[in-house]
């Protein structure tokens, strides 16, 4: 337990009917009792369960009336904090709740750093740090799917599989540490083999969990998705139809788009960051020029890009110029405007170009092949992978890079048995491989780490 109480306002500021303030820590009932006044004459404050009370708060020295509030008792260790925890909810206007903050504070409560809530809560054992850390993803979540996922994790799916694979290397450490200790024992082929196999069976373990770490990382932060082709070909149009709404300005004047459009939008559970940009082309005017040359740029940070052809006119010059920029990329070739179209559209040349794109037709504006195309995007994503609520997610990158690490040493392990190196060497991966698996877990972590990684949350989470 920690020694000092924190405070913070733990809903977003601005109005709404009701704001949260939290208060953690040995003193925060006896903070919450200094200004409180319950509606009723009602000893709450020693009762040792939860409690929900109606009143007010009230600065002491005037006993003015501050708000009128409800107030919830959560008795340590059952609470988010695993300590005392008094919750008190305001009317949701940025004035009242700075007032009971400020009052709160002369009550010898400190303001929460960035996430101290959730830090106390690992510090506490209420949570390990991948836990805490989904937390954030649970309130950064776009989608369903994304929420899922992080929720999955809050609840351990993630934890419980870093602790299975570190249970499995200690008892494979514990073959090893055997045959250092009694070295006048033949370690024999069985055992070399046995150990051999139980190391093999980690890797493929630990390559199961980052098989996924792409996939989940599209989940958590989104695809960044690129709209792209010469001026008026119909990439507005295609926004505006993948939204559902009017979002870009569509007009029949070729480089209407001088600036990068960008929305999110959920394509089955996916969250898509996808932006309009600019017709790449040649062009005079200064303004189109820039975001002509923010299009190149974001080309470059793509993770996808559909690039936009016109069926009425074939390709183009300009057309060419384009599939010389993207030819290295991820793409969907979209051949647009086919509820229009007079001439065939030569697809055999595109192929050249992007033996492995798909290649759709649609017509933007009549909504034709969207349903496709989405439907392609997310084979392209998962890359025939089914996705059901059993499986782990790697989503966060210090995780993956985690997982990534130690691997290495689990395969330099592997080698060094097949070479017949000496044990205590491969006892040093073995043991550097479930030290950095605590890595994710918390429980071989340094404080300089746990505090970079509560720096990103909020201040009252």
């Amino acid at each position: 337990m920690l020694e000092d109480t924190i405070v913070a306002i733990a809903t977003p500021l601005g109005e709404g009917s009701i704001g949260v303030i939290r208060i953690s820590g040995p003193g925060a009932i006896e903070a919450g009792r200094k200004v409180f006044r319950p509606k009723k004459n009602i000893n709450w404050h020693i009762k040792d369960n939860y409690r929900l009370v109606y009143g007010y708060i009230v600065n002491p020295q005037q006993e003015e009336i501050i708000d009128e509030v409800l107030l919830s008792v959560m008795r340590g260790p059952h609470s988010f904090t695993a300590e005392d925890v008094v919750e008190i909810s305001c009317h949701g206007g940025i004035v009242p709740l700075r007032r009971v903050l400020q009052l709160l504070l002369r009550q010898g409560a400190r303001l929460a750093e960035p996430g101290e809530f959730s830090k106390r809560a690992f510090l506490n054992g209420r949570l390990d740090l991948s836990q805490a850390e989904s937390i954030i993803d649970i309130i950064r979540a776009k989608t369903d799917a994304g929420a899922q996922i992080a929720m999955a994790q809050l609840g351990g799916s993630l934890s419980n599989k870093i602790f299975t694979l570190q249970d499995k290397l200690l008892s494979l450490l514990a073959q090893i540490e055997a045959v250092i200790d009694f070295p006048e024992e033949d370690i024999g082929e069985a055992n070399l083999q046995e150990m051999s196999r139980n190391c093999s069976e980690i890797i493929k373990e630990t390559e199961q969990l980052l098989a996924n770490a792409q996939t989940g990382k599209i989940y958590r932060e989104g695809l960044q998705t690129v709209i792209v082709g010469k001026p008026n070909v119909g990439k507005s149009s295609l926004l505006n139809a993948l939204l559902r709404e009017q979002r870009a300005i569509v007009t029949e004047i070729p480089g209407t788009t001088r600036d990068i459009i960008e929305e999110v939008i959920n394509i089955r559970g996916i969250p898509i960051k996808i932006m309009d940009t600019a017709g790449l082309r040649e062009t005079r005017d200064l303004v189109e020029q820039l975001g002509v040359e923010k299009s190149r740029e974001l080309l470059n940070q793509a993770d996808l890009i559909l690039f936009v052809l016109d069926a009425t006119t074939g390709l183009s010059a300009e057309d060419y110029r384009v599939l010389e920029l993207v030819r290295d990329k991820k793409v969907i070739l979209l051949i647009n405007k086919i509820d229009v179209a007079s001439i065939g559209f030569d697809t055999e040349a595109l192929k050249e170009f992007f033996p492995k794109s798909p290649i759709l037709k649609i017509s933007a504006k009549k909504e034709i092949g969207l349903e496709t195309l989405e439907q392609v995007i997310m084979d392209l994503i998962l890359e025939g992978k089914v996705t059901s609520t059993d499986q782990i997610f790697i989503s966060n990158t210090r995780h993956k890079q985690a997982l990534e690490r130690s691997m290495d040493h689990l395969q330099e392990a592997l080698q060094g048995m097949k070479a017949l190196v000496p044990p205590d060497l491969i006892s040093i991966d073995i043991r550097s491989a479930w030290e950095i698996l605590g890595e994710i877990t918390g429980n071989t972590v340094g404080e300089d780490l746990i505090d970079r990684i509560f720096s990103d949350f909020c201040i009252g989470k």
